[in-house]
């Protein structure tokens, strides 16, 4: 979930600085914050931080492959960019409901609350591509 986060973060912040879109400049900030939750739980059970800050760089090779596709769709116009971020949160709502029931109470609880957000950044894409 940290290079999920992180994946979020990176392409918001590609996409807010070609675009100048409201969505991305927000949310990127609070995709940095998801990473920070996510960080405090790897750091509260030993395990190492799998990848470092830099844009684009991710230890899952597959992760590393999603980011080129969905920059590249997202830097061909305001619509498709709306529609990356639209793509991301779906991706990630889908994916911590997966891993909620199977976690610990204290990682249930961040997962949710990054599941709320999830849904709000959604929500924020979808009104946002209403516009078009």
């Amino acid at each position: 979930m940290y290079q999920e986060e992180k994946l979020a973060r990176d392409v918001y912040e590609l996409l807010g600085d070609k675009w100048g879109l409201r969505p991305f400049l927000k949310i990127k900030k609070s995709e940095q914050k998801h990473m920070d939750a996510v960080g405090r739980l790897l750091d509260k059970y030993g395990i190492p931080r799998p990848v470092g800050d830099t844009p684009g760089e991710f230890a899952d090779s597959s992760l590393k492959s999603l980011y080129d596709e969905l920059v590249e769709k997202g830097m061909q116009s305001e619509v498709e960019a709306l529609e990356t971020g639209r793509l991301i949160e779906i991706t990630d709502i889908k994916d911590l409901e997966e891993r909620i029931n199977d976690s610990t109470p204290d990682v249930k609880r961040v997962f949710n609350k990054l599941k709320r957000g999830s849904h709000n950044h959604l929500r924020a894409f979808e009104r946002n591509l209403k516009k078009y």
